[in-house]
């Protein structure tokens, strides 16, 4: 990573007694750029972001980042949220501002009798699984198991129970957040349920997020894992059925359609490794049994070069994917919805596959529909809930010579694919956000006015800025 220089501003410098202040008002660590420590705090997921805060406040409570935004505001630095720290965009830092790293807070209570999980900020997927399956339940969240909770949920949050319980923000019901005025406020559907809405799928933009409330739901301990690849020179008559079994297939089948290649080691025999294939890969949520029978149409296809299918253990299943998106690893992903996935779509899919420069970038198609077409109670940010399958472009590479590379094919592949899609992006496969505006716009769709007042109630100077920012709604003078 880069070494960088301590911000210095008319009100604050290197040596500022406030520094000394603040960190009297921490239990926490506050990190600069000459601490040893300094470094690890501003490595990411993504390898390719490369950003030197000014100060970095490891928090241990929301008692740390209320002090820490009192701090930023006062110095009128920008302020960045490091949750899990795997947002493709590298938000979680910020160049010479502030961030607040809540990757020491990552404890989970359950209730299960209520079927409720206490989740704080800086948690992880897999900690929650851990806590929840414990119980039999789990909340509907991604499939990479190092993933924040914090950033999945605000941006929506699809995973392997989307169709059958909603988007992770769907299940958000209630959290704690410091504004930008450093004040702790809790949200729910009695109270300030004007930002819970915006923090259904609207980001990090109304504060800082310490812990979150989940609804849970019964799942596991086991389910059914259906995990079948198919050489690619038969994607497009696997994809035209995937389309057409998706369209009616019960709720408790989430299935995703990915144009990769297999993984080059065990469990793949040696004849099928390292080659392009279209995979069918989901997990049936109710009974094992029932799944086994729903799923099997999917595996039988044509002879598959490998199936891995099986019951497996729903926290097994959620962290499959954990060895193929290792720290440090290069990616630039992006996302469209698309309106169908018939033959055009399928065909210039499997062009872009086979010119991918990078064998472990893939093309994913994700089938939704089901809960994610319902919104929760009181309704939500997240608006693009009526197309049937969103694409997510995934470019994944090691050689930081190869960035323009790479870089190129998933905007080539994503420029190209606009012919097909309705409209709009998911906030969780962004690219680097470059197209700024147009991609908030795009996003949110008519609730776009409704989330700029809310920020304009909760951060009317745009403190929050370095994320995917949602600029206040000028208060109009009378």
């Amino acid at each position: 990573m880069t070494d960088r220089t301590l911000a210095t501003s008319t009100s604050f410098d290197s040596d500022s007694s406030s520094i000394a202040a603040l960190s009297g008002r921490l239990r926490g660590e506050l990190l600069r750029p000459a601490d040893t420590a300094y470094r690890e705090a501003c490595t990411l997921w993504n390898g390719m972001i490369e950003r030197g805060p000014a100060l970095v406040v490891r928090a241990t409570g929301p008692a740390d980042v209320m002090a820490t935004v009192d701090f930023a505001r006062e110095h009128r630095l920008p302020i960045s949220v490091r949750g899990g720290g795997h947002n493709v965009a590298g938000t979680a830092l910020c160049d010479a501002g502030v961030t607040v790293d809540l990757s020491r807070m990552r404890g989970v209570r359950v209730d299960p009798a209520r079927r409720i999980a206490r989740v704080e900020g800086g948690a992880r997927l897999g900690d929650v699984d851990h806590e929840t399956q414990a119980h039999g339940l789990a909340a509907p969240f991604g499939v990479v198991s190092r993933t924040g909770v914090g950033g999945l949920t605000l941006h929506g949050g699809l995973g392997f129970l989307t169709r059958k319980h909603g988007l992770s923000c769907d299940n958000l019901i209630a959290a704690d957040v410091v504004t930008a005025d450093g004040r702790l406020v809790t949200t729910d559907e009695s109270q300030n349920s004007d930002l819970l809405w915006a923090l259904r799928g609207g980001g990090g933009n109304f504060g800082v997020v310490t812990s979150l409330e989940f609804r849970l739901h019964p799942i596991g301990p086991d389910v059914f894992v259906f995990l079948t690849m198919y050489p690619v020179d038969q994607a497009l008559p696997v994809m035209r059925f995937f389309r057409d079994y998706m369209a009616t297939a019960p709720e408790e089948v989430m299935g995703i359609a990915v144009l990769w290649n297999s993984p080059d080691g065990e469990p793949i025999p040696e004849h099928a490794r390292n080659v392009p294939v279209v995979i069918l890969v989901g997990i049936y949520s109710g009974p094992v049994a029932e799944g086994e029978r729903v799923v099997a149409p999917l595996r039988n296809l044509t002879t598959p070069l490998v199936d891995l299918s099986g019951p497996m253990p729903f926290a097994a299943a959620q962290q499959l994917f954990d060895p193929d998106y290792p720290d440090g690893r290069r990616y630039y992903w992006k996302s469209i919805y698309l309106g169908d996935l018939d033959d055009a779509v399928i065909l210039a899919l499997t062009k872009h596959a086979r010119q991918r420069p990078s064998p472990i970038s893939s093309i994913d198609v994700w089938a939704l529909g089901g809960a994610v077409r319902r919104e929760p109670t009181g309704g939500s940010a997240f608006s693009r809930r009526d197309a049937p399958f969103l694409l997510g472009i995934e470019a994944n590479w090691d050689d930081r010579e190869r960035d323009a590379l790479n870089i190129g094919w998933a905007r080539e592949l994503y420029a190209d694919m606009q012919r097909f899609s309705p409209g709009g992006v998911y906030l969780n496969f962004p690219g680097f956000a470059e197209e700024g505006d147009e991609m908030m716009r795009a996003a949110y769709g008519g609730t776009y006015a409704r989330l700029q007042a809310v920020k304009a109630k909760y951060d009317p100077s745009n403190l929050f800025r370095t994320n995917f920012n949602i600029a206040p709604l000028a208060t109009v003078k009378g």
